[in-house]
């Protein structure tokens, strides 16, 4: 082709060889030109990242080239003066990361028409054929101007467009009739991005501490940043931020925050997109590893290199957060009341109302009265009606929180002050969070100050422990909302009826405030609580109280999901731990606040039953008095005439459920509710034939809904364990609980409780019980044949995770068996691998625990060898625990190679 007609670009980026692009145009295929082009500088802008060179640079670089692409790509075609090629979006503002959308505008005259329809698909085309990820756009001038008018998200990606190529007259045109002389005037446009925020933040949980974060949309990500450049930008008719130094916009240092905090997450951005290969906006966990590497981050005393880089990474977003309510605050105030008599309403002698939002009254407040800097969020939390800090006072409190010293928290005024905050009556957590974002918390109490931003790189946890801090105090008072009272029906009734709810929230604020610094974190946060609540002048009997509640905060969630709950000695044990009612009630309400925020996916029905199953057990022990033990034998002979009288509903006579019974050990009749017992013996006395009895209902106990029981009745104990564990992996369906039964006779009656991929309980469905029942029935009939463990995808979460795994083992000499306990990542197939162990090692499992918290598998085994003993050889022991762990580890390296 002649490239000779083509105009030289005149802005061409350091790193392109304009000329040398030109020389090859002229003798090549422009297709194998341009790609050609686009895949070396995709390795050059990779080779510089790797280097470590200034990410200003490459961003601005990168869309500089793309600008020369484009620019000889337009020119390929023939245009006239009645189009204009735009770049729109990020890219119009001159950003460009590794896998960014290339947002372009073909701009058109209004009496274009369809003049250019096929060169335009050309084109567009042409730009794909060559690599570039285009996301593009053809309206003409009318057409651009009536779609901004009614979608906020189009006029702001107009906002920020360039010319690239063509008639740069029609760009002026749209720019000036899409601004807001003309539309979305500064009081729409800033009520609109700011509800466009709010539900953007909602979507992340109001919080900017995720463990796997939102590069980009998150709170204190870079859309907040951008949300400053656009109101900014268009009120005050400027290109850049720079251009508002010195206009008292934001302070030397603010801009020095936002241009740090927007060049460290630059990188982090382009770091992933060019790991992931795609436009990955999420910091998932295997990127963090590698940028924590590729960033020069160490594993040192000072904790693994992932998390340096992350807890920089969290502290970057704070800082943006909390400058995204100042600047907009400051913007908002600028919008809504420059022009406007202000409304000023006093509340004290340091503090008023100025259209409705809180200030000092004067600049040197704090100096004058530190225990202001407490004194304002309560204020706040005390008027509900009050907006916020006005961005003057927000930067106010930042400049004077050093007064937040020794002297400061040993006066018993601010111990008063402080105090307060638990017993206001709306906005708890709002103000903690303020508080927190303008580095009050962390002064006032500095182990709370050292958890900011420190993340458990665990797939349990979902949030860092200052983020999750809060959400337990969240859901604390989440329990008071009528809303809530149907999930939440024992926490609701107990909180409402809390008579010191302040107590609870103490306890909310230290359960993990010792996260982080080796030991027991549960011990010593309750060292720290017991050193606050004396400082502050809690009486003794409520000092215990909290004390007790952040030293056993995990007691209850151990108890409800790794024993057995039925068993009426493990529910004395608990009482005796926990003492009274009142522990009881406390200490359950702040188990189901800390369990629902360490991750969205541990609270479902089925860990909402045995958490009610084990409260109301415990309750009913504490009422009937420590000293009255339960009778087993009484327990047993109970649950048997409630059994019988509905068999005998049924016709079933009394010596032919007896004389079946007998051949059960007494376990049964102490961990089963008569129901249970009534509708399984009915079965098996009606069940004829060598093919396993299978029976799958909804949880007929209140004690155990919220899970689908699956009963099985077959011969051979060795089997039928790992045969049912397989087959249900296979059929996607989450074991919750085992119980295991072995009579007389040879058979087994194993009870299996399943939630389905969504971890609900798979519902009266005829159909798929069908199909449950028949896969277990043929996998049963395979005997020894079924040694291929059920093969599914792991998650992607659990690779990044290859912790090994830990067992323990014990002899419980009372109850005749074996203790196993295996801690490890979960993944498809768990329990079916350690079934096929059990089966080869020649171990009956004769009951198991199964506990799985969000990613990790806690579960216990109760086993005994074929001669129905517990083992009694270390060695054999020892070699079993071996080959769980290899076998286990083994099926994870293997994953991670795939």
């Amino acid at each position: 082709m002649h490239v000779d007609r083509i105009p030289a670009y005149a802005c061409q980026p350091l790193c392109f060889n304009q000329q040398r692009f030109r020389r090859d145009l002229d003798n090549k295929a422009p297709v194998k030109v341009f790609k050609n082009a686009v895949d070396g500088m995709k390795t050059h802008f990779e080779l510089r990242f790797r280097e470590g060179e200034d990410i200003r640079s490459l961003v601005e670089s990168r869309a500089s080239f793309i600008d020369v692409i484009l620019h000889y790509a337009w020119h390929l075609y023939e245009w006239e003066n009645d189009v204009c090629l735009i770049a729109v979006g990020g890219y119009g503002r001159g950003e460009l990361h590794p896998h960014s959308d290339i947002d372009i505008l073909i701009l058109l005259e209004n009496q274009v028409g369809e003049k250019y329809n096929g060169q335009l698909q050309e084109f567009v085309t042409f730009l794909w054929d060559i690599g570039l990820e285009i996301g593009s756009s053809v309206r003409s001038l009318e057409e651009c101007i009536t779609i901004a008018r009614d979608d906020i998200t189009v006029a702001t990606n107009l906002q920020e467009s360039r010319r690239i190529a063509g008639n740069d007259a029609l760009r002026d045109q749209l720019q000036t009739q899409t601004g807001p002389e003309y539309m979305w005037p500064m009081t729409e446009f800033f009520k609109a991005k700011w509800e466009e925020q709010v539900r953007r933040h909602d979507k992340h949980n109001n919080t900017e501490c995720n463990l796997e974060p939102n590069i980009k949309n998150a709170p204190g990500g870079l859309r907040d940043l951008q949300m400053i450049n656009w109101i900014a930008k268009r009120y005050f008719g400027v290109q850049t931020l720079r251009q508002l130094e010195g206009q008292d916009f934001f302070t030397e240092r603010e801009f020095g925050v936002l241009r740090g905090a927007e060049a460290f997450l630059w990188s982090v951005r382009f770091g992933v997109h060019m790991l992931s290969g795609r436009a990955e906006e999420r910091l998932l966990f295997e990127y963090q590893r590698e940028l924590a590497q590729l960033f020069g981050y160490e594993d040192s005393d000072k904790g693994l290199a992932v998390e340096q880089f992350m807890h920089k990474y969290y502290r970057a977003v704070i800082s943006l957060r909390e400058l995204n309510d100042v600047l907009l605050q400051y913007l908002e105030e600028q919008i809504f009341h420059k022009d406007a008599a202000a409304q000023i309403t006093p509340i004290n002698e340091r503090f008023q109302l100025r259209d409705n939002y809180i200030e000092v009254r004067h600049a040197r407040v704090f100096d004058e009265e530190p225990s202001a800097l407490l004194e304002i969020f309560v204020l706040m939390g005390n008027t509900p009606s009050i907006a916020g800090a006005r961005a003057s006072t927000i930067r106010l409190i930042r400049d004077r929180r050093n007064l937040i010293d020794n002297r400061f928290r040993d006066d018993p005024k601010n111990r008063e002050m402080f105090m307060q905050l638990f017993s206001i009556d709306y906005g708890l957590v709002t103000q903690l969070t303020r508080m927190k974002r303008y580095g009050v918390l962390g002064r006032y109490l500095p182990a709370f100050g050292r958890i900011t931003g420190q993340m458990q790189h665990d797939l349990f946890h979902r949030y860092t422990v200052d983020a999750h801090t809060l959400l337990v105090i969240r859901n604390m008072r989440r329990f008071t909302q009528p809303e809530n009272e149907k999930r939440f029906p024992i926490a609701a009734h107990i909180v409402r009826h809390m008579p010191r709810r302040e107590l609870l929230y103490i306890a909310g604020l230290f359960h993990d405030i010792a996260k982080g610094r080796g030991g027991d974190h549960s011990e010593l946060g309750a060292q720290d609580a017991e050193e606050f609540c004396r400082l502050h002048g809690l009486p003794g009997q409520e000092t215990r109280l909290v004390c007790w509640l952040v030293e056993n905060h995990l007691l209850m969630s151990f108890i409800s999901q790794k024993k057995d709950i039925s068993d009426p000695d493990v529910i004395r044990d608990f009482a005796l731990r926990v003492g009274d009612q009142r522990r009881l009630d406390y200490l359950y309400a702040l188990t189901v606040a800390d369990m629902c925020a360490t991750n969205p996916e541990i609270w479902n029905t089925w860990r909402a039953s045995l958490m009610r199953q084990l409260y109301m057990e415990t309750k009913r022990a504490l009422r009937r008095g420590l000293e009255n033990t339960v009778d087993k034998q009484e327990l047993v002979e109970e649950t048997q005439r409630l059994a019988l009288a509905k068999l005998s509903d049924k016709g079933i006579f009394a010596d032919e459920a007896r004389a079946l019974w007998a051949t059960l050990g007494d376990e049964y009749f102490v961990r089963e509710s008569h129901l249970d017992i009534a509708s399984q013996t009915e079965a098996m006395l009606a069940h004829q034939g060598e093919q396993p009895l299978i029976l799958i209902s909804e949880t007929t106990s209140t004690k155990l809904e919220g899970a689908t029981q699956i009963f099985i009745c077959a011969r051979d104990a060795r089997h039928v364990f790992a045969a049912a564990t397989t087959c249900l992996a296979q059929l996607h369906l989450n074991i919750q609980d085992a119980k295991i039964y072995h009579a007389d006779t040879g058979y087994t009656l194993d009870t299996f409780y399943v939630l389905n991929d969504n971890f609900e309980p798979i519902g009266n469905d005829a159909q798929r019980y069908q199909q449950i029942h028949d896969a277990l029935q043929r996998e049963l009939a395979l005997a020894g044949e079924y040694s291929d463990i059920v093969k599914r995808r792991t998650p992607r979460e659990l690779k990044q995770f290859s912790i090994p795994t830990q067992t323990s083992i014990s002899n419980d000499i009372v109850g005749g068996y074996t203790v196993l306990e295996v801690i490890s990542p979960d993944r498809p197939g768990f329990l079916a691998t350690i079934a096929q162990v059990f089966m080869e090692e020649g171990i009956i499992v004769q009951n198991a625990r199964i506990s799985t918290l969000g990613e990790r598998v806690e579960d216990v085994f109760f086993i005994t060898d074929l001669n129905g003993q517990p083992l009694s050889d270390a060695q054999a022991c020892e070699a079993l625990q071996d080959k769980i762990r290899q076998r286990l580890d083994r099926q994870v390296a293997q994953e991670l190679k795939a």
